[in-house]
């Protein structure tokens, strides 16, 4: 069946050998697509729900897989209008797309592993990483972010599903993608999962009770709070 089962192909963009102007262009181009597609909505609007708005007036955050640490800009900046105080510490394995985030709270490291003790963080959150690793590794990052994370943790990523794979293919165009990286937006939605791969990883990481549901009909979101 069509998109039944994850593609596992390599994204071109995802090469360790690539210098450091091709990243920086390459994050622009993301940078494009992520306003399009509000990637920031479902933490501003999820986050609150999960822990209670009183709770988030001061929180500590993990963005795992940060690239440029774009994401956790628009978070702080989001939660600083509202007179709350969000600190974002952005974790990537990529050196080259660290250095885009001059100034930020950065930490080389890979989400297989990561470089901090036990319950560090208030909330440990990925988005749009998760498709990059294999099955056995999703396992494996759910279970990390769940290890430092103090109170909770919220991940999103692609749902595979035609009408996503159609809207990323079409609106590659007038976003003016390039060629490598229209073909890898594709890509990363056939990696992308459904809604039982995520609860049996989930499961299989120890994250009992964990929510997952669809969001947009384009993204797949994971929520777990952990008890007092």
């Amino acid at each position: 069946m069509f998109l039944g089962e994850r593609s596992m192909q390599a994204e071109s963009l995802d090469s360790d050998a690539r210098p450091p102007a091709a990243v920086a262009a390459d994050y622009q181009q993301l940078a494009r697509g992520n306003r399009l597609f509000f990637f920031s909505h479902p933490f501003v609007v999820h986050l609150p729900r999960l822990l209670g708005r009183e709770n988030c007036r001061s929180l500590t955050l993990l963005d795992v897989g940060a690239g440029d640490g774009m994401l956790g800009r628009r978070l702080e900046e989001w939660a600083k209008r509202r007179g709350w105080c969000w600190e974002v510490t952005n974790l990537d394995i990529n050196p080259h797309a660290l250095a885009l985030n001059p100034g930020g709270r950065n930490v080389l490291g890979s989400a297989l592993a990561l470089p901090f003790p036990d319950a560090r963080f208030d909330v440990v959150i990925a988005s749009q990483m998760t498709h990059h690793l294999a099955d056995t590794e999703v396992t494996t990052h759910f279970r990390e972010a769940w290890r430092v994370a103090r109170s909770a943790v919220m991940i999103s990523d692609l749902h595979r599903n035609c009408f996503l794979l159609a809207l990323v293919w079409l609106g590659s165009w007038p976003l003016c993608f390039s060629r490598a990286m229209r073909q890898d937006a594709v890509i990363s939605v056939q990696r992308g999962f459904r809604l039982g791969e995520w609860r049996r990883q989930a499961e299989q990481a120890g994250i009992l009770g964990a929510q997952v549901w669809l969001y947009a009909a384009t993204r797949i979101m994971l929520a777990a709070q952990k008890s007092a």
